[in-house]
């Protein structure tokens, strides 16, 4: 991860101010506060903001619910009922700010989830730093032969070290020719005085997907909870999964309680379709069911052998 000695400055400076509130805190978020928590090979996590905690939940919930009972466990149990039965308002009550530093190519996929609120770095503006993601070779794979947007075996040898040659090359040489259209340098002043640069917002077009981009990434707990529940899990891609990881810490030190639920139910847990719950009841009464008999496709089949632990 690389930050300069400005960003580095304003990080300590931002760390050692503090301001009197009334508002609730949470000291272990407190901790973490503007960290930039390391994120591939030159990306980032790291909160900015944030508001509300596990009791901004129960309070929620309890004005629809009732003023009910006032201890931490019975906050607990409130908060896994409201987990457990897929309450969402009581979880939009609390609202987090992330400063994200990320390849392009995984920001298209973030962005995806349309229930935040984004800025991003404008390279009609600025000039985007010579920064590219080069996977590690243990995430170097070939394309999956039985899943269009997954991975299969990973690349090893010469044929591993070309990819690897390419995708430096090739990040180099269009950011070589980024600058150069820009004919701008570092100090503003153009490269070469006899000529006109390219206008920024052109210029950009030429830079590859694993050029880092920046953001800040407003968003509430519940859709926050939702966008971890698809991008921590297995099946997805391994950098934004990487970005996941240190989102989940935040999120444990923010609302504990929370968090704990969200393992526990959405996680750890799997959901069985009514066929599949139907296959289950016939399984446990003892009955021997076969795939062919299930009213299951084979997916799906394999799906639910997958979950119980079972060979399909």
């Amino acid at each position: 991860m690389s930050l300069t000695d400005d960003q580095l400055a304003d990080i300590e400076a931002s760390r050692a101010s503090t301001a009197a509130t009334r508002r609730a805190t949470v000291p272990a978020l407190e901790e973490l506060l503007y960290q930039a928590l390391p994120v591939l090979d030159h990306g980032f996590v790291r909160v900015i903001d944030y508001m509300g905690d596990d009791a901004a939940i129960v309070q929620a919930a309890r004005v629809s619910y009732g003023r009910g009972t006032k201890r931490v466990s019975e906050d607990a149990g409130l908060i896994r009922y409201l987990m457990r039965h897929r309450h969402s308002t009581p979880f939009e009550m609390c609202e987090i700010k992330y400063h994200v530093k990320l390849p392009i190519f995984v920001a298209r996929q973030w962005i995806r989830h349309r229930t935040a609120n984004v800025n991003e770095y404008s390279a009609r503006y600025s000039i985007l730093d010579r920064e590219f993601y080069i996977p590690a070779p243990e995430h170097l794979a070939a394309q999956s032969a039985s899943n269009r947007q997954g991975r299969g075996a990973v690349l090893t040898g010469q044929e591993a070290a070309d990819v690897l040659d390419l995708l430096r090359a090739d990040a180099a040489r269009t950011h070589d020719n980024y600058v150069a259209m820009l004919n701008e340098g570092p100090d503003g002043q153009p490269i070469d005085p006899g000529r006109q640069g390219l206008a920024r917002e052109l210029a950009r077009m030429n830079l590859t997907l694993n050029t880092y981009t920046q953001w800040y990434w407003k968003i509430d707990l519940h859709n926050l909870l939702h966008f971890l529940s698809l991008r921590a899990d297995a099946h997805a891609q391994y950098e934004i999964r990487a970005y996941a990881a240190p989102m989940l810490e935040t999120v444990k030190a923010w609302v504990p309680a929370a968090y704990a639920a969200f393992r526990d139910y959405r996680l750890g847990a799997v959901t069985f379709s009514a066929p599949m719950l139907a296959v289950l009841k016939r399984l446990l009464a003892g009955e021997a069911v076969e795939q062919k008999d299930s009213g299951l496709s084979k997916r799906e089949w394999a799906e639910m052998m997958a979950a119980l632990g079972r060979a399909a």
